[in-house]
């Protein structure tokens, strides 16, 4: 290793330039997306980068499948979402069924808790961590008359647990609202 001499203090040119193209290399890696796809073959959102976010091209088959959840044929106007997160992933499904199937589609899914109505809507100042919000719809717990249950937690496979909501939209139809922790 060559030395040189600056006024007494001894320099080493090449370690000095080593330790400068490292820091650059790792300051440039932990800055840019390195445009790889994620998870289940969906992209990140753009703009932040750190947990939690919305995957991008998520399908509702996909996420059906995950939550392990059948959509029955009847069913209209499904969104899906998936929130890359911290720990646990959040995983949203939700789509408007006849009001006369809804009870057939909560008795397949064999909560393990009794389906509860709660008449009055939550009160409390709350956010949720995967917000329904993200798909342009009001928060279950934000409605009146709300049909609820446990799904399973924990569930079978990598699903960590699911909740159901069901919810009036008018006479003849119902919002079912699947939300899932993987």
């Amino acid at each position: 290793m060559s030395r040189s001499r600056t006024r007494g203090r001894i320099r080493y040119p090449a370690l000095s330039a080593g330790l400068a193209l490292l820091a650059a290399g790792l300051i440039a890696g932990c800055t840019g997306d390195t445009g790889s796809e994620t998870a289940r073959g969906a992209s990140r959102s753009p703009g932040r980068q750190v947990p939690p976010y919305w995957m991008e091209g998520v399908s509702v088959e996909t996420v059906a499948q995950q939550l392990q959840v059948q959509i029955p044929a009847s069913a209209g106007e499904a969104k899906a979402a998936y929130q890359k997160g911290f720990q646990d992933d959040g995983l949203l499904l939700t789509f408007v069924l006849p009001s006369d199937a809804v009870d057939g589609f909560l008795a397949g899914l064999k909560p393990q808790e009794p389906v509860a109505v709660r008449a009055v809507p939550f009160a409390g100042e709350s956010t949720p961590v995967a917000p329904f919000a993200h798909l342009g719809l009001p928060e279950p717990d934000s409605l009146p008359g709300v049909r609820k249950a446990q799904v399973c937690a924990p569930c079978k496979g990598d699903l960590n647990a699911l909740h159901v909501a069901v919810a009036q939209v008018d006479g003849e139809r119902s919002r079912v609202y699947l939300k899932g922790i993987d």
